[in-house]
């Protein structure tokens, strides 16, 4: 063996430290999530509820039982170094003075009036005394786990009312367990986040946002630089106004602005697009599709063919995913006078049995889907809300339906009785058309996210209220300066998650507890991204002009072609301009003449042009002398009659001389 060590050194020798793997020391998770904590964790308001201990034993932990001392304990400061340390039970205690006897590791042996028989093996520190024993019920019918109870003196009264409500919190209220300690930015939008959708394992998360993008997250492919691996542009110039996972999480369904919903797979690549309904066709029922922009759609929630879409145009419609030129069902919902009134939301029960839309006059309409079922709404509440409703959330149970509308109110409806609110809550500022209400995952807290008004001090808010009591139960800052839009509490990975944005800039805040919450982004943020090694290569291109042919330009834009086109006047067919100047043949300007015979007497010297140089007064009155002596033509017939000419004597001293 040292043989083979000494030829691996050997080996070894040859080449550079940097060669291989190298062994890097991990940064502890205390560390990483002491980066992550929450800063404004202290000044959120809350009521006594979110104030009560934690009873979690692994947050003790982190109060003060880590510096205990674990092991054996350690030697007597005046024990030489020479001496040896003594192994078992101290001297003077039961068997400890049989010479023979070999030396034990481990428990104690028990007293000597008991028998071993009736002795139980002791695990962890030793029972309290006999006379103490008495007042615990459970001591003895197993062995004692954990450290030992404080002795009865030190108990007071107010730390049994604390434990008295720490076991009513177990049992009540486990709902309380709210993960709030810590938080990660997702971000990259540059407008206000309005779509949110987590898959079911809580691995990857969609959001959609005003800036015409859908980005795409992978917890289990993201390092602490919390990225995005894809980004979308579902339709040009449109919002993105909602997004749904299939049931099976293996799709996804995006709606825009536009009149055509959009279905990816979960890597992102488009499946196919919803047809387009005919704008002219005024019953609605008659048309293949809607006809006005989106407000909302969700996935079925057992069947991962089916999809709900709301629209602008007054109609709700369930489609058939491997179908995309057609609706299955065209819902249209009852209005108090004819018209278009636009649907705001919607929203399925858990079972997908019954289907609830937001109608723009702020009637809540609900249908129960079954054979030979038509539009007309099995329930129907005139006056739900005073402005348009958001968002719609079923219970689990089918027995509660939330609702969030623009007035800034949270009404919680008992469907076996429609006729009036079961309780509403108020002072909830909402200024976004996808503004959501969400469940915990036992369904005992509901939350939903409040908007930033321009004369008020606080800013974006999550605000959490008790199913049971009907009473606010805590709200906790988000951002001071941002809007809080969507909101939704992760049932597997108990994180909850927050989209938050102004017209500027957007994002996603993820809030998780180290101790309670699993997965999600306690993976992606202690992963530190991979620094660069010595040995990393990468071969730059080498580029050979790449506009030396014409197969390598890039096509000039259609404004730079049309402009070049305006220039020729060929292809223009624009008429020559006229030019300034005295010219030949009706071409001001032109020297060469329009004739062939002028331009073959130019070029051999025949005709001279020194007219252009001369003043025309002088060039007619050169021939004057000649018309007298020799008249020609018309001169002749007049010459009997025409008078003497007699010019005016000039009185200018200038003319004189």
């Amino acid at each position: 063996m040292d043989d083979e060590a000494d030829i691996y050194e050997g080996v070894r020798a040859q080449f550079p430290l940097s060669f291989g793997k190298q062994s890097k020391s991990q940064t502890p998770l205390e560390l990483v999530h002491n980066a992550t904590r929450r800063t404004t964790a202290a000044s959120s308001t809350s009521t006594a509820a979110n104030d009560k201990p934690n009873s979690n034993p692994r947050n003790s932990s982190r109060d003060g039982g880590v510096g205990k001392l674990v092991g054996p304990p350690r030697p007597p400061a005046d024990l030489d170094e020479e001496d040896e340390m003594p192994i078992g039970p101290p001297p003077g205690s039961g068997g400890a003075g049989n010479e023979d006897e070999e030396p034990r590791i481990g428990p104690p042996r028990p007293p000597p009036g008991k028998a071993e028989n009736d002795y139980e093996l002791t695990i962890g520190p030793p029972r309290p005394p006999p006379g103490k024993a008495e007042d615990s019920d459970d001591d003895d019918d197993g062995p004692a786990i954990g450290p030992p109870r404080p002795p009865p003196g030190a108990i007071d009264t107010d730390s049994d009312e604390d434990e008295e409500e720490d076991a009513d919190e177990e049992d009540d209220g486990p709902g309380y367990r709210i993960p709030l300690s810590n938080e990660i930015i997702l971000k990259g939008h540059t407008k206000v986040v309005s779509a949110l959708a987590v898959d079911h394992t809580g691995s990857r998360v969609l959001s959609g946002s005003y800036d015409y993008t859908v980005r795409m997250y992978d917890f289990q492919g993201m390092n602490s630089h919390l990225q995005s691996f894809r980004q979308l542009e579902p339709f040009e110039g449109h919002q993105i106004r909602g997004l749904s996972w299939s049931p099976t999480a293996d799709r996804f369904m995006c709606v825009t602005g536009s009149a055509q919903a959009k279905i990816y797979d979960r890597d992102g690549l488009t499946l196919g697009e919803f047809v387009k309904g005919d704008m002219y066709i005024r019953d609605l029922k008659n048309t293949k599709g809607h006809i006005s922009g989106l407000t909302c759609g969700e996935w079925h929630p057992k069947d991962k063919q089916t999809i709900l879409t709301s629209s602008e145009d007054g109609s709700l419609r369930i489609w058939d995913v491997n179908d995309f030129k057609s609706q299955k069902q065209v819902i249209k919902p009852k209005l108090s006078r004819p018209g278009r009134v636009p649907v705001t939301t919607c929203a399925w029960d858990r079972e997908g049995k019954r289907i609830a839309g937001g109608i723009g006059d702020g009637s809540l309409q609900i249908w129960n889907i079954k054979s030979g079922w038509v539009s007309r709404p099995d329930i129907h509440v005139g006056d739900c809300h005073t402005d348009d409703i958001t968002s719609l959330k079923f219970s689990s149970d089918g027995l509660i339906l939330l609702s969030r509308s623009f007035d800034g109110t949270l009404k919680v409806w008992d469907l076996r009785q429609m006729k009036k609110a079961l309780h509403v809550f108020d002072d909830l500022p909402n200024n976004y058309a996808q503004t959501n209400v969400a469940f915990s995952p036992d369904e005992e807290l509901f939350l939903t996210g409040t908007s930033v008004e321009k004369n008020n001090t606080t800013g974006g808010m999550l605000c959490f209220y008790d199913r049971s009591k009907m009473e606010l139960v805590s709200r906790v800052g988000i951002s001071s300066t941002y809007s809080v839009v969507q909101c939704a509490w992760h049932p597997r990975i108990n994180q909850i998650f927050a989209t938050v944005g102004d017209r500027h800039e957007g994002g996603t805040h993820i809030l998780y507890d180290p101790t309670i919450s699993e997965r999600g982004a306690l993976v992606c943020v202690a992963r530190a991204p991979r620094k660069k090694s010595l040995d990393d290569f990468q071969a730059l291109p080498v580029i050979h002009n790449p506009h030396a042919l014409p197969l390598f330009r890039d096509q000039p834009s259609r404004k730079r072609q049309r402009e070049k086109t305006l220039k020729d006047p060929l292809k223009s067919h624009k008429p020559e301009l006229p030019m300034t100047g005295p010219g030949h043949g009706g071409r001001v300007g032109s020297t060469t003449g329009s004739m062939l015979t002028q331009y073959l007497l130019k070029q051999g010297g025949m005709i001279k042009e020194t007219w252009m140089d001369e003043d025309p007064r002088e060039a007619i009155l050169k021939y004057a002398d000649v018309a007298v002596k020799d008249p020609k033509y018309i001169a002749p017939a007049y010459a009997q009659t025409q008078p003497e000419t007699v010019f005016a004597e000039s009185d200018s001293e200038d003319d004189e001389k």
